[in-house]
């Protein structure tokens, strides 16, 4: 049986959802994450051709011996007036299966996003090393493109950003923009950092400091006067100056810190929550975002290792526009914006989200366990009162 429908028919579903990935696996049917939930469409399950037809619709011919080469590919793909989507091809159980990341096809707008004043205030610095980290799917290419954009429309600079893939497409406004995709147009990001700081760049976006030759030359380059932005999987600031150093082996990770302890400028770890009852018009989800700013204080903590003493200084400094995670958690509770499960769920610090809530917060109900306030521990439990 020939499918009545094609990719882009399943994308425009995507959009018209408002939703953020779509998923096509052989014996299910089509399936949409909405504000973070995975909804399955009404279509029937799909056979392994059926899924290999649709996906191989958006792969050239070079792409689609890349995957038949690694069983794996990234990339994108656009459908004008519609949208662009980012692009995980890989197999599944001998089948072909692919994610589809939808983005925006407009350039977000930092009030848009309602970041906090400090981002667009870190969007100005001349130079310093800016990372922008959090799970999959928690928004750090939108935060990272609004920043961009920022520069893009008020200062006269050279830009190059290196992805895997390009998921915002910009247009020169004040800066000249240069966008390199891994795979298409270098071979590598540490190959396109190498290139890069000969390339007369003010700022430089990499799409991800994935490995230990990356990281070094994102940080040499922050160190010679570049602005560098980059992002990480990671959860907390004080779990990425770790990560960084971690990558490198045990007799240059002294040497590393140091260097970071004098470029690192900021850590922006961010997550994204269901919204409650979300009004027409707003985004399923709302984003929540630790922010630590480098002051000298905490400089001499990357330099000394100290990591672990950086969140009480990120609670205590208010007057750089610093925040944890928690306290953002607890005001979006408190606002309405959220509910208290989920904001426990995204805290990895409970005890500390507890104390900032109040003392009777609304039953919590977990599939894994819930936060007993009053042992301050993880109970595995099918509910607990405040």
């Amino acid at each position: 049986m020939v499918l009545d429908y094609i990719i882009e028919d399943l994308m425009e579903e995507v959009i018209e959802r408002k939703g953020s990935d779509l998923h096509i696996a052989a014996g299910l049917p089509p399936y949409i994450r909405i504000s973070g939930h995975l909804t399955p469409t009404d279509r029937d399950p799909l056979s392994p051709e059926e899924t290999q037809r649709l996906i191989f619709a958006m792969l050239n011919n070079n792409q689609r011996k890349m995957f038949e080469q690694n069983w794996e590919l990234d990339c994108s793909y656009g459908v004008k007036g519609l949208a662009r989507f980012r692009v995980n091809v890989f197999k599944d159980r001998g089948s072909v299966a692919a994610c589809l990341r939808a983005l925006s096809a407009k350039i977000p707008d930092m009030d848009d996003l309602k970041l906090p004043p400090i981002v667009r205030e870190l969007s100005e610095k001349p130079r310093g090393l800016i990372l922008v980290t959090g799970p999959t799917g928690s928004g750090k290419s939108t935060t990272l493109a609004a920043m961009i954009q920022t520069i893009n429309k008020t200062r006269a600079e050279h830009i190059v950003t290196v992805e895997d893939p390009i998921e915002f497409v910009y247009e020169s406004v004040k800066s000249v923009i240069n966008q390199r995709q891994v795979g298409e147009d270098t071979k590598s990001f540490a190959n396109a950092l190498r290139g890069a700081l000969r390339e007369d760049p003010d700022v430089i976006l990499v799409g991800e400091l994935r490995d230990l030759e990356t990281i070094q030359l994102a940080v040499t380059a922050a160190e010679t006067g570049h602005l560098v932005f980059g992002t990480l999987h990671t959860s907390s600031a004080a779990q990425t100056v770790d990560r960084m150093v971690d990558v490198f082996p045990p007799e240059q990770q002294g040497q590393i810190r140091v260097q970071l302890s004098g470029s690192l400028v900021a850590v922006l770890s961010q997550t994204l929550i269901p919204r409650i009852n979300a009004a027409p018009g707003q985004f399923g989800r709302v984003m929540a975002q630790e922010i630590m700013i480098v002051t000298p204080a905490i400089a001499n903590l990357i330099r000394e290792g100290k990591t672990a003493q950086m969140y009480g200084f990120i609670q205590t400094g208010g007057k750089e526009s610093m925040q944890t995670l928690e306290s953002v958690l607890a005001n979006l509770y408190k606002e309405g914006d959220i509910s208290f499960e989920s904001a426990v769920s995204k805290s990895s610090r409970p005890e500390e989200l507890h104390r900032l809530v109040g003392p009777n917060p609304p039953s919590v109900v977990r599939k894994k366990g819930t936060y007993d306030p009053k042992s301050q521990d993880m109970i595995r439990s099918k509910s607990i009162s405040g």
